[in-house]
């Protein structure tokens, strides 16, 4: 401890408030990150089927989902979350804190994650799809058994991605009061020239990419022995 507090003097000083920040932090991740997902692959199911030549081809539904994925994708996130701030309020009562910051990041990380899931649902295999199809399997069935059963290993991995993604966004949300180390940095380390405290942050931030990259390679390594 006594090292910690001369390397990190201020950081110790506000421990408690740090270590709340810290799982300010790994709230956001875990509610947005579920939420998103769930979103996420169902507009990815939707945009791999009902694109041309897909299970359940229609151009409208394709288009629309497309368009406002690429849209959304298109906004910084700062902008976003600033813009949507009336919404945010609307829909979660506040708009700071760890309430206010986990609308604007569902918005904010569902349009990069359904891209990465769709990606991985169209990496599988048309063979496997068009055998499917021949054993007389439904088109729900197809869904489910062939493109997300396969997908598996894939979708561990672009989760992984999107995770760390998701980390470095519960940094920028802390610009506009959204709580977590990201507000800490800015409120410390940026406002006040506490360089410690921002490289106590940056340390954290790097610990938990490495925990979340290390879980997606081990759920990665496993699926693609079964």
């Amino acid at each position: 401890m006594n090292l910690f507090a001369t390397l990190f003097p201020h950081v110790a000083d506000r421990v408690d408030e740090f270590y709340e920040c810290m799982l300010q932090t790994l709230v956001m991740v875990g509610i947005v990150g579920i939420i998103s997902f769930v979103v996420s692959l169902f507009l990815a199911v939707v945009l791999v089927t009902t694109a041309p030549h897909g299970l359940f081809a229609n151009r409208a539904v394709y288009q629309v989902v497309d368009k406002t994925i690429n849209f959304c994708r298109s906004v910084p996130f700062i902008i976003l979350a600033t813009t949507i701030i009336p919404l945010t309020r609307w829909v979660m009562g506040t708009a700071i804190g760890v309430k206010g910051a986990v609308f604007p990041l569902i918005i904010g990380i569902t349009p990069f994650f359904t891209r990465q899931l769709e990606s991985a649902l169209l990496g599988v295999n048309a063979g496997l799809i068009e055998a499917a199809t021949a054993m007389g399997l439904s088109r729900i069935e197809i869904v489910w058994r062939v493109y997300l059963r396969e997908s598996i290993p894939r979708i561990a991995k672009v989760t992984a991605i999107t995770i760390v993604n998701l980390l470095s966004l519960t940094a920028v949300i802390g610009v506009v009061g959204g709580g977590g180390l990201g507000d800490f940095a800015i409120r410390y380390g940026f406002q006040r020239y506490w360089f410690d405290a921002s490289v106590a942050v940056v340390l954290v931030y790097l610990v938990f990419i490495w925990v979340v990259e290390t879980i997606g390679k081990a759920i990665i390594q496993t699926m693609s022995r079964e």
